[in-house]
């Protein structure tokens, strides 16, 4: 599945991160971190208060040796690390909206960007919740393997995930800014051209930040999804697009009235790519990946929206299928 040189560094990775978690008693994503920062550092292993002690540090020195010896481009290193930090999560169960962005949905997200905008537009890509920052990777690194210019923006209010992200971005080499901040304060940021986000499902806890969103529900809590939407939208120029994951009954939940005035108001809901369901544990699970548009001097409510639905991802056939619906959907409903 994996060429050989992934599959030889993800096992010398493995150990030198299992070696530095015995070594300095932290967790599986702590020594990531600190196994990403020494390879950083020219491949110095950090020693403080004398851990890891000597014959650890002799033992990791010679993995990264071989590790050198390697050479991965960015996409490989961003598969290396999607994989490590899968295994972890294996040992270390994370919260649901902690998961890492499958990349079968991610190069849905960057075959998007690349139909959405011109080859020669260099591009500035926003995640409003970048959590480990998976999906924001794929994306950068996969449109500069297809010759675009880009950058990327993101924050997190979660320190850990965003030092995860902040270590693959640097490893990757990738340009990325991150900012370790709510994502639904207001943010120091210049409108970008687009925004995506596999975006956190549940309820925003704090009822008087949400009120200043028309997303924001009359009672209770809101969802923090429909916020986080709204917000990303808010920061992405006029005509411009944003692309989100979200549960596949966005249109049918308890609060779908307050995310329609959204798209009545403010964006066009231009797309909805409904996901096979073998991704996906069960039916309650599902998403979809939507398209919105910014209203601007050259968007229009598309006259046909693009309901489009993947049976799967295994079969290039219907992958095929699916790239042919959208670009004949584009050239017909978009401007």
């Amino acid at each position: 599945m994996f060429p050989e040189k992934i599959e030889k560094s993800f096992e010398l990775n493995l150990e030198a991160i299992q070696l530095l978690q015995n070594a300095l008693q932290t967790s599986f994503l702590d020594a990531y971190i600190e196994n990403v920062e020494n390879q950083l550092d020219d491949y110095q292993v950090r020693v403080m208060d004398g851990q890891p002690d000597e014959v650890t540090t002799k033992r990791i020195e010679n993995l990264y040796q071989q590790m050198q010896e390697l050479l991965l481009q960015p996409e490989e290193i961003r598969k290396l690390s999607q994989l490590l930090l899968l295994k972890g999560s294996k040992t270390e169960k994370l919260q649901p909206n902690h998961q890492l962005t499958p990349d079968g949905i991610g190069f849905l997200f960057v075959y998007l960007l690349e139909q959405l905008y011109p080859q020669d537009k260099p591009l500035t890509v926003f995640d409003p919740a970048v959590g480990m920052g998976n999906l924001l990777l794929t994306a950068l690194t996969n449109l500069t393997l297809a010759k675009r210019t880009v950058r990327g923006v993101g924050v997190d209010n979660d320190e850990t995930l965003l030092a995860v992200a902040a270590a693959d971005a640097q490893w990757a080499q990738t340009q990325v800014q991150l900012f370790h901040q709510d994502g639904l304060q207001d943010l120091l940021l210049d409108p970008v051209d687009a925004v995506i986000s596999d975006l956190p499902v549940g309820y925003y806890p704090v009822d008087e930040k949400a009120q200043r969103f028309l997303t924001a529900a009359d009672k209770g809590h809101s969802y923090a999804h429909h916020l986080l939407m709204e917000q990303g939208m808010a920061y992405v120029k006029e005509d411009s697009f944003g692309i989100f994951l979200v549960p596949a009954n966005f249109l049918a939940t308890e609060q779908s009235t307050y995310l329609k005035k959204l798209f009545t108001e403010k964006v066009y809901l231009q797309g909805i790519i409904q996901l096979p369901e073998e991704l996906f544990f069960n039916k309650d699970s599902q998403k979809s990946i939507i398209l919105l548009q910014n209203h601007g001097e050259h968007a229009k409510q598309a006259p046909e929206v693009l309901v489009a639905q993947l049976t799967t991802l295994k079969d290039p056939t219907k992958i095929t299928e699916f790239f042919t619906q959208f670009e004949d959907w584009k050239a017909s409903n978009l401007s």
